[in-house]
């Protein structure tokens, strides 16, 4: 394939792919990790320091692809940098503007990602859960026609607009249908053998395909927004969106859902439910989006663009980096690398839920958590730059494996009275380390494909490798939440009375298995004691920490050692 000359002042492809970002979807606590992942997303712009610091290295005399991958120096990151105040008004607007949209788009990602599996798990099993996994899907497969929403939009409504306009009032409506009908939905889904939960899956799996869809068309409108000299801006636009959106709606929403954390934070006569339900959230979140989409309709106009590139060129493009060995190799260790930690950012959380741990102390750990996951990722970057990315890497895999046998232990030693301060304390340390070691790998990793990216076709290269990261996150845990419930053993036994005084249901006359949810609800409300004899999550989270050493050391280490040290031009899509 033939590779483009950079003229002075020329963009690369203009896609999606353009993004202000790469999101690697990190997926965070069970399916806390997912929405870590998907909270984590780095600019790939190019920005007027970076098309800089790329010229002067592609200009000077000595210039090698055989040399090893440069860093940049931080007086090159600092060059040009303006405080927020210091932006032209107009940009200081479109700021504001891109902040709102990212913040609409991470709060039915926060729901989906976060707060729903929490409360859909006291209807459904693991492998249930498995299922409805699969909802997060688009968001790390919308590489697959992000090249189709940068190039097809209509004239007369301008090109972003052409996709957010009709994406934000789908999901806006689909939203506010679904505030009248989840509660219902989430009892359904553990129906009938837990196949209804198939049903409530695609809802949401539609609802996270329309928001991958609208962040293709944000990001690609954040390349113009913005002046060339301020557009690094907007990475921070997104970053604070976003996580600000996430934030709402798992987080803080899943501490007001909580009828525990109701009653001993805000309410003298305790009640049974929390202060904002899930219904209410959606119904609010729907008419905002709502709202937004009139409001942008009529108040913003987007300026003419063009696009040079065809469909097709973005997917030649993509199929020639996939043709690079080098890159064939680390596709191999993205797809592999997570599998070590997915029982444990997978289920690890609602297994702890399962024992009793309370959705207050959850959102409460959670909460604590977050803070710690900002404040360390800021040194997490400089670490990277004194270490080199893939040398942190390595170190935060191996630190991640430990998180994930420390989690088991936690697990474990479950206090048999419930939850005490000391307990919690132990719990907030454990997944303070365990989100802190998946926030280096994530860092380190971006910076890595950051410094590899051939800069002509930079935002396409970049956002297939952060596709590629994201999806070794997201497709095993269908198998590792399905594989806990074939390995758990769990028999319902008849109270020894002949009918119990505290009788919610039917009597339980006969034996059965209580290993999913409902199942476990009938045995106790029929007066029946569900025991468990085998726990699949101890058994699968130690294979997935087995495999994860096997394979670290087998064949990451030494793809990655050799990786690191190989020259540009081993990653450039050359003739």
């Amino acid at each position: 394939m033939g590779r483009r000359k950079i003229a002075p002042n020329s963009s690369h492809i203009t896609t999606s792919s353009d993004s202000p970002r790469s999101s690697n979807g990190h997926a965070t606590s069970s399916m806390e990790g997912s929405l870590l992942e998907h909270r984590r997303k780095h600019a790939v712009v190019e920005s007027p320091s970076s098309a800089t610091h790329t010229q002067h290295l592609m200009g000077r005399s000595s210039f090698s692809l055989d040399d090893a991958v440069p860093a940049m120096g931080d007086h090159e990151h600092d060059a040009g940098g303006k405080g927020f105040s210091e932006l032209p008004e107009k940009d200081r607007r479109n700021f504001l503007l891109l902040v709102l949209l990212y913040f609409l788009q991470g709060v039915p990602m926060g729901l989906a990602g976060g707060s729903v599996p929490f409360l859909l798990k006291q209807h459904v099993s693991y492998a249930q859960m498995g299922v409805f996994s699969l909802a997060s899907y688009p968001y790390s497969l919308k590489l697959l026609w992000s090249p189709i929403v940068d190039a097809v939009w209509s004239p007369k409504v301008g090109r972003r607009k052409s996709w957010i306009l009709p994406i934000q009032a789908l999901s806006g409506m689909g939203m506010i249908w679904l505030a009248g009908n989840v509660e219902a939905m989430m009892t359904h889904a553990g129906e009938n053998g837990g196949q209804n939960v198939w049903g409530f899956t695609w809802w949401w799996f539609g609802l996270v395909f329309m928001c991958a869809t609208q962040d293709i068309a944000v990001d690609g409108w954040a390349l113009t927004l913005l002046s060339p000299e301020n557009i690094s801006y907007a990475s921070t636009a997104q970053t604070v969106g976003l996580t600000a959106g996430q934030f709402l709606s798992s987080t803080v929403f899943l501490a007001f859902n909580s009828k525990e954390f109701a009653n001993k934070w805000f309410r003298s006569t305790p009640g049974d439910t929390g202060l904002v339900s899930l219904g209410g959230a959606l119904a609010a979140a729907g008419w905002i989006y709502l709202i937004v989409t009139v409001g942008l309709a009529v108040m913003k106009r987007e300026d003419l663009t063009k696009n040079d590139d065809g469909v097709w060129d973005v997917y030649k493009v993509m199929g020639g980096i996939l043709k690079l060995k080098n890159i064939q190799t680390l596709i191999i260790v993205h797809l592999i690398a997570k599998i070590g930690f997915q029982a444990n950012d997978g289920a690890t959380m609602l297994k702890l839920l399962d024992k009793g741990f309370g959705q207050d102390n959850l959102s409460l750990t959670v909460l604590i958590d977050f803070p710690f996951e900002i404040g360390l990722g800021y040194y997490v970057g400089k670490w990277s730059t004194f270490y080199g990315p893939m040398q942190l890497w390595s170190w935060a895999f191996v630190g991640r494996l430990i998180a994930a046998a420390v989690a088991q232990g936690i697990v474990y030693i479950f206090p048999a009275g419930g939850v005490n301060s000391g307990y919690l304390f132990l719990v907030i340390c454990g997944h303070v380390f365990s989100t802190f070691t998946n926030t280096v790998m994530f860092v380190a990793v971006s910076a890595f494909h950051a410094k590899i990216a051939d800069p002509v076709y930079g935002g396409t290269y970049m956002t297939l490798l952060a596709t590629v990261s994201n999806l070794g996150g997201t497709f095993p845990k269908f198998f590792i939440l399905k594989s806990i419930d074939m390995f758990t053993v769990a028999k319902c036994t008849p109270a020894s009375s002949s009918r119990p005084a505290n009788l919610k249901g039917d009597l339980v006359i006969s034996p059965f298995s209580c290993v999913s949810e409902p199942d476990k609800l009938r045995c106790i409300n029929g007066g029946g004691t569900c025991k468990i004899t085998t726990d699949g999550y101890y058994i699968i989270n130690m294979l997935c920490i087995l495999v994860g050493v096997v394979t670290f050391w087998g064949y990451i280490k030494p793809a990655v050692k050799k990786l690191q040290t190989l020259p540009i031009r081993a990653w450039r899509l050359v003739a």
